[in-house]
Parts: C-alpha cells; sequence; structure tokens
C-alpha cells in the first residue's frame, strides 16, 4: 500500500509557514479572504503588504520542494492523537452557543447513519487534520468540503452551475484538508449505501484524480480564465450523456428539473398562508416558528423593526445595482428556520419580501456565522464580522455567487448576545444531489465533478502550479489519500458509535425524524 514505508513521515508534523492573523501565509500572487494581506477587508486595519510574483519555474520549484519535505505517500495514513478529544465533548462545546432546543435535533439528524454524521462533525475532522502532514500552500479552503456541500444553482445569467454551496467555516487554510474531507465524504457514502470495497475505492480514486489533473490544466491557463472557469451542468450533462446509462440520465434531467422550480415562487406555496389579505410565513414548529410565536404578539412589533433595521444595514455591504433591486422590495414577515445538519442550533432567519405585488416573492435567509472550526489551528479570521468571513470567501471560491449574497452584525439578539450574520437568497434554482438513490458508478462520476470543481476553487486563490507540481503526474498522492480515507472512515464510525453511546446513557437528548 502507498505510504506504507512512510508512517514516521506521516506522524511527523512538518514545519508550518508562519500564519498571518488569519493562519495563512501568502502565496505568489494570491491571498486568501480572511488573511492580514486581503485587500478591502472592512476587519484588517493593517497596512496592505506588497504581493510577491514568482516565476513559473520558481512556483513550480517550490512544488518540488514542497513535496521533498513533505511526500505525498506521508498523506496516507491517519492515526488519531494519543491525546484525541472525546468527538462527543466537542459537539457539546459547540452546542454551548446554539439554540438550546434545537440541539437534539442536530443529534438526531447526525445520527441517522454515519454519513449524516460526518456532515455534522467538521469540528471534529478540524482537530484531526491540525495534526496531519501538510505542505505548507496555502488556498482559501471552504472547511467543510463534503460531497452535500456542493450542488447546483442559478447564475446570475440564469444558468444551472455546479459549485461548492456552503463556506460556514471557510478560512485560509492547507488545500489538503478540503481534499481529505471530500474523499473521506466519498467513502463514508459509498460505505453508507453498502457498495463493494473494489467500487469504494475506485469512486475515491476517481475523486482524487479529477482534482489532482484539474489542478494541472489550471496550472497550464492564464489568471483570467481560471478565474471566469465555471461547470455549466447543462453542457456538462450533454458531454456525460453518452457516458451515462439511460436511467442515469433520467433521473439526472428530473432532479434538474425539479431545481428549476425552486425559487422564491414556490416557496411562497409551500412555506406561507394568507392572514388578513397578505401572506405570512406558515408555522411549522420546531422547523418553522414565525417571529409572532417566537416573540409573542405583543412584541412582535418591537422586533420585527429590529429585524427590518439589521435588513437596512445589511443593504449596504451590496454593491449598488443589486442594493437598487433589492430596495424595490418591502419586508413582510420573519421567521426563524432550522436548516441542515452542522448548522442545527445556529440561528437562522427567514425574511419574506413582496416586490411588484403578492405574486412577486423574493425570501431571503438570515444565517448565523460563527467563528470557522479551522480557526481553532489555523488562528483568527481577519474579518471582525463572520459574515463578512464567510461571504468574502465564497465570493472567492465560487465561480459565481447569489447576487444578494451579504452580512450584516446584531448587537443584542434575541438572547441579548451579539451575533454574525450573512445573507443569501433561499432558493434560487438550488438542487442536491440524491447521494442514497446513486449507483457506484454514479457517484464515481459525481466524485469526478466536485474533484474538479474543487480544484478549480482553490486555484483561484491558491498557487496552482506549486499545488500542481507538488501532486506530479503520477497516482502517489491518489493512492495515499485512498489509504487515508479508508482510515478516516473507520474513525467516523467510531465518533459515530460514541455520539449513539452518549444519547443511550442520557448523556445528550437527540430528537429524531425531524
Amino acid at each position: 500500500m502507498a505510504g506504507a514505508n512512510a508512517s514516521t513521515k506521516t506522524n511527523k508534523k512538518p514545519p508550518r509557514p508562519k500564519p498571518s492573523s488569519s493562519g495563512a501565509s501568502s502565496s505568489s500572487g494570491a491571498s486568501g479572504a480572511g488573511s492580514a494581506a486581503s485587500s478591502g477587508s472592512h476587519g484588517a486595519t493593517s497596512a496592505i503588504p506588497a504581493v510577491p510574483h514568482l516565476t513559473v519555474s520558481e512556483r513550480e520549484a517550490r512544488g518540488r520542494a514542497a513535496r521533498a519535505e513533505v511526500p505525498r505517500s506521508s498523506h496516507a495514513s491517519f492515526e488519531p492523537a494519543p491525546q484525541r478529544e472525546d468527538p462527543v465533548s466537542i459537539l457539546e462545546r459547540q452546542a454551548r452557543t446554539r439554540v438550546p432546543e434545537l440541539v437534539p435535533i442536530r443529534y438526531g439528524r447526525m445520527l441517522v447513519s454515519p454519513f449524516t454524521f460526518y456532515r455534522g462533525a467538521a469540528a471534529i475532522m478540524a482537530a484531526d487534520l491540525a495534526a496531519t502532514p501538510r505542505s505548507g500552500l496555502q488556498v482559501q479552503a471552504c472547511g467543510d468540503a463534503h460531497l452535500s456541500n456542493f450542488g447546483v444553482f442559478a447564475s446570475p445569467e440564469r444558468r444551472l452551475v455546479f459549485d461548492l454551496n456552503d463556506f460556514d467555516e471557510t478560512l485560509p487554510g492547507p488545500w489538503e484538508w478540503d481534499v481529505k474531507r471530500l474523499t473521506a465524504s466519498m467513502l463514508i457514502a459509498a460505505r453508507d449505501n453498502t457498495f463493494s470495497a473494489r467500487a469504494q475505492d475506485r469512486i475515491v480514486l476517481d475523486t482524487i484524480a479529477a482534482y489532482r489533473t484539474a489542478m494541472r490544466d489550471f496550472a497550464a491557463l492564464p489568471n483570467l480564465d481560471v478565474w471566469y472557469a465555471h461547470l455549466d451542468i447543462d453542457t456538462a450533462l450533454a458531454e456525460l450523456g453518452p457516458q451515462l446509462k439511460p436511467k442515469q440520465v433520467k433521473r439526472t434531467e428530473r432532479t434538474l428539473a425539479k431545481a428549476r422550480t425552486r425559487d422564491s415562487m414556490s416557496a411562497l406555496s409551500k412555506l406561507t398562508r394568507i392572514v388578513d389579505g397578505e401572506a405570512r410565513i406558515r408555522s411549522e414548529p420546531p422547523l418553522i416558528v414565525p417571529l409572532d410565536e417566537l416573540v409573542g404578539t405583543e412584541n412582535r412589533d418591537e422586533v420585527f423593526e429590529t429585524l427590518h433595521e439589521r435588513l437596512r444595514a445589511y443593504r449596504r455591504t451590496l454593491v449598488h445595482d443589486r442594493r437598487t433591486l433589492l430596495e424595490q422590495y418591502r419586508l413582510t414577515d420573519f421567521a426563524r428556520k432550522v436548516v441542515g445538519v452542522g448548522s442545527v442550533g445556529t440561528r437562522a432567519w427567514i425574511a419574506l419580501m413582496l416586490g411588484r405585488d403578492g405574486r412577486d416573492p423574493l425570501f431571503l435567509q438570515m444565517k448565523e456565522a460563527e467563528s470557522s472550526v479551522l480557526e481553532e489551528h489555523l488562528g483568527h479570521s481577519a474579518f471582525h464580522n463572520h459574515g463578512e468571513r464567510v461571504v468574502a470567501g465564497q465570493r472567492l471560491m465560487q465561480a459565481s455567487s447569489d447576487i444578494f449574497l451579504g452580512w450584516v452584525h446584531i448587537d443584542a439578539g434575541l438572547d441579548g448576545r451579539a451575533r454574525d450574520f450573512y445573507v443569501r437568497q433561499l432558493r434560487d434554482w438550488k438542487g442536491s444531489a440524491e447521494i442514497e438513490r446513486m449507483l457506484p458508478e454514479g457517484l464515481a462520476h459525481y466524485g469526478r465533478l466536485c474533484g474538479w470543481t474543487l480544484a478549480r476553487a482553490h486555484a483561484r486563490s491558491g498557487d496552482r502550479i506549486a499545488i500542481a507540481s507538488y501532486l506530479g503526474k503520477g497516482s502517489s498522492f491518489d493512492r495515499a489519500i485512498l489509504s487515508f480515507s479508508r482510515s478516516y472512515a473507520e474513525q467516523n464510525e467510531r465518533d459515530y458509535r460514541a455520539l449513539a453511546d452518549a444519547v443511550d446513557s442520557g448523556r445528550v437528548v437527540a430528537e429524531t425524524g425531524l
């Protein structure tokens, strides 16, 4: 097995580049969103340093030097640290800042399967990755690049694109961490689907090979070509169609057709009811709770106006044309909405706004942004507002972002504590793959899409030439990552059982079926 003779290298933590206040070191011609070198940051107050510009040869040499210091085979094994923190304790620590009555829903969703546990375990894996080898080459990292955080959504040009779609944990950091988070998720999902061991291996190898070859392709492109690169889903389906079975094509087309119906108009019919002639958000506790039920009818107007004022403040984070468009809508209602798996318990609001008339809705989501799970291991973000950290990272990693993406700070929420939020559309042709229904060949295709997309996201901010040089043309890194993914899938199973045991013993309470 690749890397079997490199155990001493694997367990040795390589020298880290000295981090900036965000934990990122500068790469040739690029620095990540949230790094002290980021221009335009409302949070960074230090002078903007000069950016080094290396030649192509120097950047290739940088990658080869990193490979000599941190061999690719050193990424192969995963050994839990001797003093590894109890995974349930990590989850309990996260729960302290969350809405108490929603935390059992988070545990319940994580207990559905080892894969859903993994989705909520970004903080656990970040702690594990902190002790693994790293090349010293930095990118704007997603921080939670598991396979369900990729999906389709509408570009501003009204085309369906495939991209990363969750950036709650984004921070400048090691590119390897995102790769390992993705490939381990592929293996865990394949296990959940009871695929053969051979199929599991092929899915992981296809994913990492797609990342490696895409990074090499991006290394050869001009900067603007990399920046404009995107994955148009209709074009991709046309290219992939001949490789897919007819049933796979039809299933994919149904998924895309469904995604195109998931917009604010469909949300209006599903999430609202008419009260005194106007749409109001429907109550579906505990998943959706309108504002008047949360604070009482006697306090609704006061809290509503406070939230409305914060939405006005959010408008200032939009560019002028989007702000002008938003100002054509009037706010009519707010509600708290439970979202995701790992995010359950963080504060998330949905705002119903109406435009031309009652059939012209816009649903915005205001989602709490806490510190990234990476910050404990890489240093604090330079952004004082974590909503801005999320938005800056998303704009840097995505090929095209929501036109209403922005951020806001609330001095005192319902609990009296200050909170940061980012804002986006609740639905805009959003769709996700039905992983549990995929066959091995389908998941392998999906893995290749994710691998290409992650490489493109990293190539926008990091030194793509150095990373491509580090990866090389062969499969040495691929085999090492497969070995890591196998080991980490086993660790995830143990952590999943630890949460189940904690629920059985009464240590924590889980609410299932929601």
